[in-house]
């Protein structure tokens, strides 16, 4: 089964809000097998909304929209329902009664604009929204269903949940579709893409491979179609289990585990602990750590050593180095990292140094130039990277190499 997710709104086209809607849903309609064809946001305009549906509606079985129900005069989608489907607004009673009984509990006083939320177009199927005072709605013309819900993401994400993925279960087929997804550290796509060649070209007909480049690496998901879930779960396991075979030391998880979360696992099951001595990054990995639920248990604190002194006083580094090599060199930041193992009383400390920008570069040392060292109680191994000249994205891909290169020594031992 084919689907538009469509969102109504001007506030999306000009950027005051981001479509968050519409991602959580195609990965939840995915999941019970539903094709996304595509996702479209549009104005507050009758025309376009009219136009829109009768595109979707020669394309696809079902469009699910959102945004455009609320109580204002701002929001025509309702009007718009109705000349598009041929009906007109008549009031639901038990609409009412849900949203009287939703602004009593509020202690907020009903009036003329709540009381018009019970209006629903006639002959739809309502889904009662117990979180809001607009309700999900459902029609169909021409062989297409449409499902109308509000915008606000709570509400729609009720709705989705409770009431519109039920009755999608209930009375529509759909065809199973599996995603499984490698993720990757440390080669290029280009060359990832080279190394597993033959592999991927040996993969079976019903099993595709997307290829998703991220500053955290690159992701692999393959992803099958078919009726017999069992059959596809056996042969996606079994294509994952090649792949292992090929980039083993490059694969750092599955689906949607972070590197982070990665490594605390195998942190977890050693034993060992983790801090970080962070100049360029200022925290950033430690936020990355931190993230997770039950990182206490090996993340144990981190130095922001933004200036020298910091890197000085607090994490003893010698001021010779500083003079002889600067802040971004080789010996600073190997002696952060052990000396962060030893202050902080960890296994291992990662340390980072390096010219973010966009000013400060030099013409030894540019913008983009960045030292990573890990160490390991009294072991210590670092990597110069020249990341480029965008400050956001050097802070990320520092980040993200700092956790590879952790994850790389902790393999080893």
């Amino acid at each position: 089964m084919n689907l538009d997710i469509i969102t109504i709104g001007d506030e999306i086209l000009i950027g005051q809000i981001v479509d968050t809607n519409s991602a959580w849903m195609a990965q939840k309609l995915n999941d019970e097998g539903i094709n996304v064809r595509q996702i479209i946001s549009i104005s507050d305009d009758p025309d376009h909304i009219t136009e829109t549906f009768i595109e979707s509606a020669r394309k696809v079985d079902l469009v699910i929209v959102t945004g455009g129900l609320g109580p204002t005069k701002d929001d025509k989608t309702k009007d718009t329902i109705c000349d598009f489907f041929g009906t007109k607004l008549v009031a639901n009673a038990d609409v009412l009664e849900n949203i009287e009984e939703l602004l009593s509990k509020r202690g907020i006083a009903l009036n003329r604009l709540n009381r018009d939320q019970a209006l629903v177009p006639e002959g739809s199927h309502v889904f009662q929204n117990k979180l809001g005072t607009a309700p999900g709605l459902l029609l169909r013309k021409n062989g297409c269903s449409f499902i109308f819900m509000p915008g606000v993401p709570y509400e729609m994400k009720y709705l989705m949940e409770f009431e519109v993925l039920p009755y999608l279960r209930n009375n529509f087929q759909t065809t199973t579709i599996l995603h499984r997804t490698v993720l990757t550290q440390g080669l290029p796509e280009s060359m990832l893409a080279e190394k597993i060649a033959d592999w991927e070209d040996a993969l079976p007909g019903f099993i595709k491979l997307a290829y998703l480049p991220s500053p955290q690496g690159v992701r692999l998901r393959l992803s099958a179609r078919g009726m017999e879930q069992a059959l596809m779960e056996a042969e996606v396991a079994s294509q994952i289990t090649g792949l292992q075979k090929l980039i083993a030391p490059n694969i750092y998880g599955y689906n949607d585990e972070s590197p982070a979360e990665s490594i605390g696992k195998l942190l977890t099951e050693k034993g060992w602990t983790v801090s970080t001595a962070e100049s360029c990054t200022g925290g950033a990995i430690a936020k990355l750590f931190t993230e997770n639920p039950g990182s206490s248990d090996y993340f144990k604190g981190s130095v922001v050593a933004y200036s020298n002194e910091i890197k000085k006083d607090i994490l003893g580094v010698k001021e010779e180095l500083l003079n002889q090599h600067g802040a971004v060199s080789r010996e600073v930041v190997e002696s952060m990292a052990l000396n962060g193992c030893r202050v902080m009383k960890t296994d291992f400390a990662i340390a980072t140094s390096g010219i973010a920008g966009p000013g400060g570069g030099t013409e030894e040392k540019p913008v983009g130039t960045v030292w990573i060292a890990v160490a390991f109680r009294d072991q210590v191994v670092s990597q110069l990277f020249n990341f480029g000249n965008d400050r956001e994205r050097n802070i990320t891909r520092t980040s993200q190499n700092s956790l590879f290169m952790l994850r790389k020594l902790l393999i080893t031992l």
